[in-house]
């Protein structure tokens, strides 16, 4: 898949000046409305404000993913296993595609926008409260952030092996037939290098202080977060009366 997947575009926006919290907010916010309020109008809200999002984020076109061609063919198998049942089906069925490209869109915009070092203090931040009850907040943050830093790298990694792997000839068997282990190889070098990137990532928190200091966040929300969580709050608001 071709694209910047979990990396910050380089620009200086309102969109990237904005506190990581309220970006988490707005896409539980606009997720949520879509889960409650399945429907057109609201998928025509949501996608009206990533749309305006992405156009103030400056996000070029290159950084948008390419889904490979499989994923089109299982794509379109689906609708035409759904054609049998009827055109109704085939219609709901686009819809929760849709759904599903709205959702991973709007996941998508939060990357392009927020640096990953923000992510682990907002959520400490909007967990707060749960910290009265005996929460680990602080773990729960580190580990979301932690995954988010490693899977750019891991995704690279992954392209890498498989471009290495490819090169090597297959193996043959004593009887003379070509054996073929690409996935056996490809996911024990998975593994090996998720190992060695969590233990590097270890050993660098260890020497910066420990896991308190990357939830140890100074930016707070700001007037222009109030605006922005006012502008989702009413196009989700127009999605249900419109629904």
């Amino acid at each position: 898949m071709r694209g910047t997947l979990l990396r910050e575009l380089p620009r200086e926006t309102s969109v990237h000046r904005l506190w990581a919290g309220t970006k988490l907010v707005a896409v539980t916010l606009l997720g949520g409305s879509l889960v409650v309020y399945p429907t057109w109008p609201m998928l025509a809200a949501v996608s009206v404000v990533l749309l305006l999002a992405a156009i103030a984020a400056r996000v070029p076109v290159f950084a948008i993913p390419v889904p490979p061609w499989w994923l089109w063919g299982l794509v379109a198998f689906g609708a035409a296993v759904n054609s049998v049942v009827g055109v109704d089906a085939v219609w709901i069925y686009f819809r929760g595609i849709l759904f599903g490209v709205v959702l991973l869109w709007a996941t998508l915009t939060v990357a392009w926008t927020t640096s990953m070092a923000d992510i682990a203090p907002a959520i400490a931040t909007l967990l707060s409260p749960l910290r009265r009850i005996g929460a680990p907040v602080d773990e729960w943050a580190v580990s979301m952030a932690l995954l988010l830093r490693s899977l750019p790298m891991l995704v690279d990694d992954v392209y890498t092996l498989v471009a290495a792997r490819k090169l090597r000839p297959r193996k043959s068997t004593r009887s003379g037939k070509t054996q073929d282990t690409f996935l056996i190889d490809i996911m024990a070098a998975i593994m090996s290098v998720a190992i060695r990137r969590s233990a590097d990532m270890g050993e660098a928190i260890a020497v910066r202080g420990g896991s308190g200091s990357i939830t140890s966040g100074r930016r707070r929300p700001h007037g222009s977060d109030a605006v922005a969580l006012v502008l989702v709050i009413s196009a989700c608001a127009a999605g249900v009366v419109l629904s």
